[in-house]
């Protein structure tokens, strides 16, 4: 299947221009010893995701502001700690950073540490339902808080007529502000990987979670897909 780029239709590329601009890009993490056929599978992913944007840019507006989940620091900072998260995800960054965007700091550092440590409670299971409905509870404050600095991050800079793109997890459970025009970049890679995650588990139960590495500190959060606005 040939790489797909997007295509930017309704609203029409005039309207969308004078708009604010999001690229929702969805992570796909791997790690060294996955097996060959998921990291031949991720590096294509990333190669239509960066086809992807460029097709964006060429129609809606060249990205000026990135934001990528787990960073907690602005610019130079910023990029440090992608390079040390190992991050598949680092040369679509480099390259918009290298072409005059701003690496914004997404996350608030402490807010990003508890989400972490409250999804790591509630993997562990536990064997009384009032702790766990606690458990869930102090969860769901604790992503409330996160994704409402987020948006807050995200509303304060990126300006009128301005493109970003987001590089978050699936099932974010961000909603937009309403200002904001969402294009959801997802390349037929991701189905893919999806597919091929899923045959895997079939055919040994427990693979598919082998296959897909951990995320860094601070760890992502599930999302549902987004769609285009």
């Amino acid at each position: 299947m040939s790489e797909t780029l997007a295509r930017l239709e309704r609203p029409s590329a005039q309207s969308v221009q004078s708009r604010r601009k999001l690229y929702l890009v969805f992570l796909v993490f791997t790690h060294a010893s996955a097996p060959q056929e998921y990291k031949d599978r991720s590096e294509k992913y990333w190669r239509q995701v960066d086809a992807h944007l460029r097709n964006l840019e060429s129609k809606a507006g060249v990205v000026r502001h990135v934001y990528h989940e787990g960073v907690y620091e602005r610019g130079e900072a910023g990029l440090a700690l992608l390079k040390r998260m190992r991050q598949s995800s680092n040369d679509i960054v480099h390259a918009r950073c290298a072409a005059g965007a701003a690496l914004e700091a997404m996350e608030d550092k402490e807010l990003a540490a508890e989400l972490s440590d409250w999804e790591r409670f509630m993997l562990m299971g536990f064997s009384s339902e009032k702790v766990s409905d606690l458990v869930r509870d102090l969860y769901s404050q604790a992503l409330k808080n996160r994704n409402e600095h987020v948006l807050s991050v995200i509303d304060q800079t990126l300006g009128p007529g301005e493109s970003g793109v987001l590089l978050v997890g699936e099932g974010h459970r961000l909603q937009f502000p309403s200002d904001i025009e969402v294009f959801s970049v997802v390349p037929p890679a991701l189905d893919e990987l999806h597919r091929w995650a899923r045959d895997q588990a079939a055919r040994e139960p427990g693979a598919e979670d082998d296959v897909v590495a951990s995320a860094p500190e601070p760890e992502p959060v599930s999302e549902q897909a987004a769609e285009d606005a």
